[in-house]
């Protein structure tokens, strides 16, 4: 696959970081398209030219050595004193070896005397090509100094992916410790509490009771008011091209080889000024399947393909953390393997952040299932559309923490970086972030952008990705749950309530809710609920109906009014199934307890690609499903 450059109208003289190009034999033609497509992005000609793929990043860098009279460096890099990672990649400069041993591959000039080794991007080029050149500095791309510092140092690499956010903030972090001792505790004061309880007088244990079930019933009664919020409206004309900020785009990819045909083009259809774009597809050490397919595609140099050094946890957050000092876009988002984002995704997504104050510092975009081939994708489509297209607009619009989609969640870059990324221990990275955006003050706001998605075909696969969802929520609540005064007084009383409600009360309610489905229609079939002159008897048992019958409208009516949204009436007839459906996601909570302590860092890999039908037909099926039906995880 090829990205041929758009011809633009010859404009002005050419700025001198491409100027020297003409002694290169470079046709002129192209670099006065390059630098009318700068003057219209508002960036460097240098940026603008490599970006379109007008040039080669390697012949270049090799051009603009020799206008410098500085050797070029292709060769292994003989690094002097300590890498200061990941400054020295944010610089563009490392220390050099200045041995006399040191002889750069393809250069006229050994670079004897030589003390650094640079990459220069974009702005700090003209610079360099104005001054007077000394002699004290090598020449390379910023590919290549990347993959040296990364194999000079991936145990470095590797470190701070993993856990930066834990030596930065413990408290706020997956510790990494074994979590069976503390999930035993817990069960054991549970059951000791449950005991008590159950000592107590018949009346005190009634009291008991209508306390606890009016407080679940609160969090009920949260979700269905909620649905009655209607998303914030308006949206303001995007910026014009000169005053769209640089805009970093990270695809987490892991035996993923069949499903670039789908993500790749839709990367190059975003309607964004290429020189303002920096998209990094990131892949494992050992995914060579994928990173042969990503190195028979032709990229222009706004693509890059970032190998994640060998390193545990082999996680998508800790993947997304090494690319996190990479990132040279003001704004950043992540997308999966599998999703197709509307083209002008970007430009609303700048638009909103242009207008939004500072403590905005998220948008989440609406994340549809395009896939609707069988009754499990239906339901999960219900379920995505009441949670993406009414609960997450509704608690934006009030204000309210928001557990990320792991996906089309847009960042201000800065926060990211000083939040120290993701947890990389923590297997829904993105509902942590959540979080931990809104302890530190930040907002999260609904982008009305769709992404499409898709869903897993098989209950086997869906059980699999599930089971990880609700270990991450377990991890989250336990994670945030160790200083739980310090959190409540920093989010303060509704947001903490919300938050309560929308991760620990989540993963409870899938806990329990199996038992509520079959145990109340149970105690009604057998007429428990018996005429008793002492309301304490009676009043909890009404609670309970009443609290499951909520529970079943909580989570039927978000669902039916995100059909309606979207506009999917045929969807509507399979509303009355979601009972049933969730009956699998409190089996995945189970199912998560027991992985939190045989296997806490697991990630259950889901396997894309393998839908046969496309709503929009821009989901394409692209590879059969493999023998077995089984899919590749991450170890």
């Amino acid at each position: 696959m090829s990205f041929p450059a758009t011809a633009l109208p010859p404009t002005g003289p050419l700025p001198p970081e491409i100027a020297f190009l003409v002694a290169e034999g470079l046709d002129p033609r192209v670099l006065v398209q390059a630098t009318a497509a700068a003057r219209r992005a508002g960036t460097d000609a240098a940026t603008a030219l490599l970006h379109a793929g007008l040039i080669d990043e390697d012949r270049y860098y090799r051009a603009l050595a020799r206008a410098l009279g500085a050797p070029f460096h292709a060769g292994p890099i003989p690094f002097g004193a300590p890498l200061r990672y990941p400054e020295c990649l944010g610089v563009g400069a490392a220390p050099l070896d200045p041995s006399p041993d040191f002889s750069p591959d393809s250069s006229p000039d050994p670079c004897v005397g030589a003390v650094l080794v640079l990459a220069p991007r974009g702005p700090a080029i003209a610079p360099l090509l104005a001054g007077r050149w000394v002699g004290l500095a090598a020449i390379t791309t910023p590919t290549h100094l990347r993959r040296a510092v990364y194999g000079a140092i991936p145990e470095v690499v590797a470190a701070h992916a993993a856990d930066a956010l834990r030596r930065r903030d413990p408290g706020r972090a997956v510790s990494g410790r074994p979590v069976g001792p503390r999930l035993l505790l817990l069960a054991l004061g549970l059951a000791a509490a449950l005991c008590l309880v159950a000592a107590l007088p018949a009346p005190a244990r009634g009291i008991l009771a209508i306390a606890w079930q009016a407080l679940w019933l609160a969090g009920v009664a949260f979700r269905l008011a909620v649905t009655a919020v209607p998303p914030a409206g308006g949206e303001a004309p995007p910026p014009p091209d000169t005053a769209l900020p640089a805009y970093t785009v990270l695809i987490p990819l892991y035996r993923e080889a069949n499903i670039l045909p789908r993500i790749v083009p839709a990367l190059a259809a975003l309607d964004y000024p290429p020189a303002k774009l920096d998209i990094k597809f990131l892949i494992e050490a050992d995914d060579g399947e994928t990173g042969a397919a990503l190195a028979g595609i032709s990229f222009p140099a706004r693509f890059e393909v970032v190998t994640v050094p060998p390193g545990l946890p082999r996680t998508k957050p800790r993947a997304l953390n090494a690319a996190l000092p990479l990132a040279r876009g003001d704004l950043l988002v992540v997308y999966d393997a599998e999703d197709v984002p509307a083209p002008d995704q970007l430009r609303r997504a700048a638009a909103l952040f242009a207008r939004s104050p500072a403590s905005v510092a998220c948008l989440q975009g609406r994340l549809v299932i395009d896939n609707h081939e069988g009754l499990l994708t239906r339901l999960f489509a219900l379920e995505y559309a009441g949670l993406f297209d009414v609960l997450n607009p509704a608690l934006a619009a009030l204000g309210l923490p928001i557990p990320l989609g792991g996906t089309s969640m847009h960042l201000r870059t800065r926060v990211l970086r000083d939040l120290s990324g993701w947890d990389a221990r923590n297997v829904t990275e993105d509902a942590d972030l959540g979080l931990r955006l809104a302890l530190a003050g930040y907002r999260v706001a609904d982008l009305p952008s769709v992404t499409l998605e898709e869903a897993p075909v098989t209950p086997r696969a869906w059980l699999r990705q599930r089971t990880r969802w609700m270990k991450g929520f377990l991890m989250t609540s336990l994670v945030h749950g160790r200083h739980p005064v310090a959190s409540l007084r920093r989010l303060g009383p509704l947001r903490g309530f919300a938050a309560m409600v929308l991760v620990p009360g989540t993963f409870v309610s899938a806990l329990v809710y199996p038992f509520g489905f079959v145990g109340l229609p149970a105690a009604l079939a057998r007429g428990w609920f018996e005429a008793s002159p002492d309301p304490l008897v009676n009043l909890p048992l009404g609670l309970a109906t009443t609290l499951f019958l909520g529970g079943l409208a909580a989570m039927t009516v978000p669902a039916l009014l995100g059909a309606r949204r979207r506009g999917w009436r045929d969807l509507y007839r399979f509303v009355p199934f979601l009972p049933f459906y969730y009956l699998g996601i409190g089996a995945a909570a189970w199912l998560a307890v027991v992985e939190l302590v045989t296997a806490p860092d697991r990630w259950n890999k889901t396997e894309h690609g393998l839908s046969r039908t496309s709503r929009s037909g821009r989901l394409t099926r692209v590879r059969p499903p493999p023998a077995g039906g089984s899919a590749p995880r991450k170890p």
